[in-house]
């Protein structure tokens, strides 16, 4: 989709009632949705981190940048994910976190985003992390400048293969809790997103796909 013509949605995505856990459901591996409707998050104490769904142009095209994380023992080695990370005790709120974790990841200047709007919050049991995420957009060119020991690489995403049905797949994966157990997935160029990535995606493109 045209850049330019993304923008004109803003306005309404801004404003649109989220599917939230509807759309988490689509893309949560089997027994997830179990496991988060059963929890009382108070005792589990979850760390917070924040994530930044970056959308930008790339020449005149609409992109949502995601990284590759890189190989490390444990249980987010080497997977998708959108910019991001904990909080800081220095962070004034979550949306700077995730403004500050985008800069030290893949170099996008904090003045280069405007924020959108906050997405739903998301537990990941494996890592007992509360993520929030948030919908942001930058009006320019970027250039990426990535943060060598935590980022492998950069996938830069048109949106219309966001949008397209036909990158929903379905894999067998190991898993931190399972040997092998089939799991949905975004195919995106040749890499498997799944998990919580996979989550927060589904809502980000649903709630596109509302107001388009």
């Amino acid at each position: 989709m045209d850049f330019h013509n993304f923008l004109k949605f803003i306005p309404k995505i801004a404003k649109e009632n989220l599917p939230a856990t509807i759309a988490h459901a689509k893309m949560a591996p089997i027994g997830r949705m179990d496991i988060l409707e059963k929890l009382t998050l108070e005792k589990n104490e979850p760390k917070r981190a924040a994530v930044m769904m970056l959308f930008y142009p790339k020449g005149n095209e609409t992109h949502l940048v995601l990284i590759v994380r890189n190989s490390y023992p444990g249980v987010h080695s080497s997977q998708i994910a959108f910019p991001g990370g904990k909080v800081e005790v220095f962070d004034k709120d979550l949306q700077e976190t995730a403004l500050r974790e985008t800069e030290e990841e893949i170099g996008v200047k904090k003045h280069q985003i405007e924020v959108v709007r906050a997405f739903t919050e998301i537990y990941i049991p494996p890592s007992n992390f509360l993520v929030s995420p948030f919908l942001g957009i930058s009006q320019t060119n970027l250039e990426f400048v990535l943060q060598e020991d935590e980022v492998a690489g950069i996938i830069e995403f048109p949106l219309k293969d966001f949008l397209d049905e036909n990158i929903i797949v379905t894999r067998r994966l190991k898993t931190s809790y399972a040997i092998a157990i089939d799991v949905p997935a975004f195919l995106v160029k040749e890499h498997i997103v799944w998990g919580a990535t996979a989550m927060m995606l589904s809502e980000l493109k649903e709630t596109i796909k509302k107001v388009l």
